[in-house]
């Protein structure tokens, strides 16, 4: 049994992605105690901006005739894709940053992309049990000053949950900067109701990866 846990929080330190993620991944473990968590995690191993290209570009030619960046770039997308398909539930950890998607998140789809075994037809990771947890600074609900403002959430799960067909649970937990921003003091109880709420949603869908990934081996 196995996990893979992606991190992609520029600050370990002080994440309020990373602490959720590690309440899915207790569930996960207290329900399989001798599993295996593969990490990667992409503030301390960042995946090179020029790999994509060199992934794409190295396509297109003989093997033979690949320059080193290239053979190394498709080697690294080919591990990425071991990674995912090799385990039997995945976890990914992905603030908002700057109102889009996290660059290193990106880099690595766009390169993990690249490997065919799971692009638009393949079939490898289709079904497969997944939770995303997700935080943003602000909050871009309904109704909100800044709806509209997250373009991150909906195109994870696009990537995710479409492209390659997981079995997707979100876990978001707006406001993080509330007692970080002082302009943002006045949400502090709705702050704090969002935190306790988004942490009760990640030992939920913990507990149901782990039970999807345990009907599914039995």
């Amino acid at each position: 049994m196995s996990l893979f846990r992606l991190d992609a929080s520029i600050l370990p330190a002080s994440s309020a992605s990373r602490s959720l993620a590690d309440l899915v991944e207790a569930e996960w473990t207290a329900s399989h105690p001798d599993s295996t968590v593969i990490r990667r995690d992409l503030a301390a191993d960042p995946v090179p901006a020029t790999a994509w290209a060199d992934a794409v570009t190295g396509g297109f030619v003989d093997e033979a005739q690949r320059t080193d960046a290239q053979r190394d770039a498709r080697a690294l997308g080919a591990t990425f894709a071991d990674e995912l398909i090799g385990a039997d539930a995945l976890l990914f950890a992905v603030p908002l940053y700057n109102y889009g998607v996290s660059q290193h998140f990106k880099t690595w789809f766009d390169l993990a992309y690249t490997d065919p075994r799971i692009d638009p037809q393949g079939t490898a990771l289709r079904g497969k049990p997944a939770t995303l947890v997700t935080v943003l600074g602000g909050n871009y609900a309904p109704g909100t000053p800044k709806e509209g403002w997250d373009h991150s959430t909906a195109w994870l799960r696009r990537v995710l949950e479409d492209v390659w067909g997981l079995d997707l649970r979100i876990v978001e937990r707006p406001f993080t900067l509330v007692g970080v921003n002082p302009a943002l003091d006045a949400f502090a109880d709705t702050a704090r109701e969002l935190k306790e709420n988004a942490e009760q949603s990640a030992r939920t869908y913990g507990r149901e990866l782990a039970a999807l990934r345990g009907d599914r081996v039995a």
